[in-house]
């Protein structure tokens, strides 16, 4: 069995010889040239060649082409800021206030970065076609009406749903799209990206996503292609209206349990994948760290419909001796009965160096925002935008920080925290919001509320 066939079979649900293996490798692939995200994701040639430097290094089943969930808001005039060690997130919402649809410019591949992503994907169908399988990652239709609309979609949800539905079929519309061109072009799984929707509760999840998944789905597999629905952050409580909707497999993050993935996955025919640990392990650990995370996996995971995988893009800096790591973990049984007995974890605790402040003492309010990096992460992004917005609405003196877990620090005022899930967001100390953005007005509220409580009002 080929790698491709065994990627192909394992998402089919289908029993494998040993787990299919998919490092999501987007700008990291930069790093393995010597050069940045910004220029990394600039170029096709870089492209190929970054993905050909993976591909031989980590021994994949399966590639991404880009890990870029900006693509499309850039074609539709949403402004990005670009960075060295992340892809460009959206900084402006055309549809936000009294933005309409009809000034959107029109929807056209041959604008933006899609002509060198056709080229990349031509380029690697030529050369790999044959060898592992090619995943078009698409931007889900809740994540692109977010970047359209901005964090006021969630306010739609409450106030205005005729408008949202309208720009979610819009957004559903451009997916169906990008699909198409990547299935096109010769990739064989299309994965839609939508990790936004780890931000609202189940009900909402089947009015305003599962309508339009289930559009996307069926396009996909009428166009003979495979499926696979990719949401990262805690998405626990959408697990069950996940699995209902029509896609090949889901995937997710080290945020939701692996083992009630796979159940329930199983349960609704689906394949599962991921659940590799993207920071404490693969950017910051050590090789045993990786390797005994890969076993975790696997063993939760089996050989029958599972894939192995990280939840998201792996960060710039994750060092390939990791990668390279799991990898052996997949391939060779033997070495993975010698990581059982001899590989142990590192501890980064007990972080009593990291400083957690007296928030008594502060003047001001202090919104804790803590993220996997909101330059890179949408549902961060979106949650630190929102904490920024209510501190400018608030009655009273409020600061926003954000700690990033992509470091030991960050790690540790998480842990010092008593947070478990990102994005969260804590009020002087107090941990209020958990991988779920309020609207504007509870989260003033509840500025207002603990600042009154604590004096600062």
């Amino acid at each position: 069995m080929s790698a491709k066939e065994l990627l192909l079979t394992a998402i089919k649900g289908g029993r494998t010889p040993r787990a299919a293996w998919v490092p999501f490798v987007g700008v990291h692939a930069g790093r393995l040239l010597g050069i940045s995200a910004n220029e990394y994701l600039r170029s096709a040639d870089h492209i190929v060649q970054g993905l050909k430097r993976a591909f031989d290094l980590y021994q994949p089943d399966g590639l991404p082409i880009v890990f870029d969930l900006q693509l499309e808001a850039e074609i539709l005039n949403c402004k990005l800021a670009w960075a060295e060690e992340v892809p460009p997130s959206v900084v402006s919402h055309p549809l936000m206030g009294d933005g309409v649809m009809a000034d959107l410019p029109p929807f056209d591949l041959s604008m933006g970065r899609f002509p060198l992503v056709r080229d990349a994907t031509q380029r690697m169908a030529r050369e790999f076609g044959d060898t592992i399988a090619l995943y078009g990652l698409i931007t889900g239709p809740f994540t692109l009406t977010s970047h359209l609309r901005g964090s006021e979609l969630f306010l739609d949800m409450l106030t205005g749903p005729e408008r949202l539905h309208e720009i979610l079929g819009f957004s559903m519309e451009i997916g169906r799209r990008c699909a198409e061109f990547y299935l096109d072009n010769g990739c064989d799984v299309v994965a839609v990206v939508d990790p936004m929707t780890s931000q609202i509760s189940p009900e909402h999840f089947s009015v305003f996503v599962s309508p339009y998944l289930n559009e996307l789905f069926g396009f996909i597999r009428r166009k003979g292609g495979f499926s696979s629905l990719f949401v990262c952050g805690d998405a626990t409580r959408n697990l069950e209206v996940m699995c209902r909707t029509a896609c090949d497999n889901l995937s997710v993050d080290e945020n939701i349990p692996l083992e009630l993935l796979c159940n329930l996955a199983r349960k609704h025919g689906k394949s599962a994948g991921g659940n590799l640990k993207l920071t404490t392990v693969l950017l910051l650990g050590r090789e045993a760290d990786a390797m005994l995370d890969a076993i975790r996996c696997i063993d939760i995971g089996g050989n029958e419909g599972f894939i192995l995988a990280p939840g998201c893009d792996l960060p710039y800096g994750t060092p390939e001796r990791n990668l390279q790591a799991v990898a052996r973990m997949v391939h060779d049984d033997y070495q993975r009965q010698v990581a059982r007995t001899t590989a142990t974890l590192t501890d980064m605790g007990p972080f009593d160096d990291i400083v957690i402040p007296d928030f008594t003492q502060e003047k001001a309010v202090i919104l804790d925002v803590i993220t996997l990096d909101s330059a890179g992460c949408a549902p961060c992004l979106y949650m630190l935008d929102a904490a920024i917005r209510a501190a400018e609405r608030a009655n009273a003196p409020t600061e926003v920080r954000e700690h990033k877990i992509k470091s030991r620090e960050g790690i540790g005022y998480m842990t010092r925290m008593g947070v478990r899930n990102i994005p969260t967001v804590c009020i002087d100390g107090e941990v209020k919001f958990i991988s779920q953005i309020p609207d504007s007005a509870t989260f003033v509220r509840a500025i207002e509320e603990i600042a009154r409580k604590n004096g600062k009002a």
